[in-house]
């Protein structure tokens, strides 16, 4: 077992005994390291840990599940432990409910139209679970820093652009390569050049990383809270911050739908789109006219990381490096 992993399950469970500990698959954050964890006496759970020690990732993921726990509109996983004060900061959650949304995708269908049907119902749900996420409006934009004395989320608050701002220099923070690092600087320029576009956005609690590896389906009549009322439940909360709902809905659809350069089918972006109409009664307001910076912001989870892109298209890495600053430009253009 990892000495940092065993410091923090010895420090939350001191006469609980450990039989193992397991991989969750690959990673692109190196803030923090994740492990499954098989107790001796048959229970399991996910411990996560700040490598760094900087406790502010885990603060924000630990506030934000109990918030959830007692807003109650949507599920998270169950919180067993968590001190992001400790010199080793972490976090222990219950398993969540279901199968992960990745295999449930890849095991969509016994042929190709069966398959389509099943994984458009799949996006039709997560788009009602981000339309009722989003559906509690904040009072600020901010980044969360805890909970507050009521049991709410306590912000940092800061106008929307300085939280975007915020966003992507944690990108910076955990990108792998800095081979385009000039992509940062672009973004930056296009949020303060945008900034009035973006100061009379909604304020609403975002995710942050819509990905299939951070979904839950779960099967039910809607309900049980564990799962809540689309089946669909999200972990891993750290980038969670309180901003523009539109953000969260392009950054999803291009985690959920989108390779380096190329978009997946409409179809599946339509269904995405009409679970959050159906739920949302429309789109976020505003959605239209700032969608293209949102677009340019997300070109650094390609930029960022350009040598974890080269491992996954065995292509060479010059190839990417003009097909991303060949695609950042066109997004600024759109903007």
């Amino acid at each position: 077992m990892d000495e940092r992993v065993a410091t923090a399950l010895g420090e939350a469970f001191p006469e609980r005994a450990v039989d193992r500990t397991f991989g969750v698959g690959p990673s692109w954050n190196g803030a923090n390291e994740t492990v499954g964890v098989a107790f001796a006496d048959g229970e399991r759970a996910f411990c996560k840990v700040a490598v760094a020690g900087d406790g502010s990732r885990i603060a924000r993921e630990l506030a934000v599940l109990r918030y959830l726990d007692a807003e109650r509109s949507i599920a998270g996983p169950g919180v067993l432990a968590g001190d992001p004060d400790a010199d080793l900061p972490y976090l222990v959650t219950a398993p969540a409910p279901g199968r992960e949304l990745l295999g449930v995708w890849e095991d969509a269908g016994d042929d190709e139209n069966a398959g389509e049907v099943e994984r458009e119902a799949l996006l039709r749900r997560v788009g009602a679970t981000l339309a009722t996420l989003h559906a509690k409006r904040f009072e600020t934009h901010g980044e969360i820093v805890g909970t507050d004395r009521g049991g709410g989320l306590a912000l940092d608050p800061a106008p929307w652009p300085d939280v975007l701002r915020a966003t992507i220099e944690r990108t910076r923070e955990i990108g792998t390569s800095e081979r385009l690092a000039d992509h940062y600087d672009a973004a930056f320029d296009c949020v303060e050049a945008t900034r009035g576009r973006l100061e009379g956005a909604p304020a609403a609690l975002l995710h942050g990383d819509v990905a299939k590896p951070n979904l839950f389906v779960s099967d039910g009549d809607g309900s049980d809270p564990a799962v809540g009322p689309d089946g669909i439940v999200p972990i891993d909360w750290e980038l969670a911050h309180v901003g523009d709902p539109a953000r969260d809905l392009v950054r999803a659809e291009d985690q959920l739908l989108n390779g380096f350069d190329s978009e997946g089918p409409a179809r599946y972006a339509d269904a995405l789109y009409k679970g959050y109409r159906d739920r949302a009664g429309g789109l976020p307001p505003g959605f239209a006219e700032r969608r293209p910076i949102y677009e340019v912001v997300r070109m650094l989870g390609r930029s960022g990381f350009i040598d974890q892109w080269v491992t996954y298209l065995d292509e060479p890495l010059e190839s990417l490096v003009d097909r991303a600053d060949a695609e950042l430009r066109a997004r600024l253009d759109a903007v």
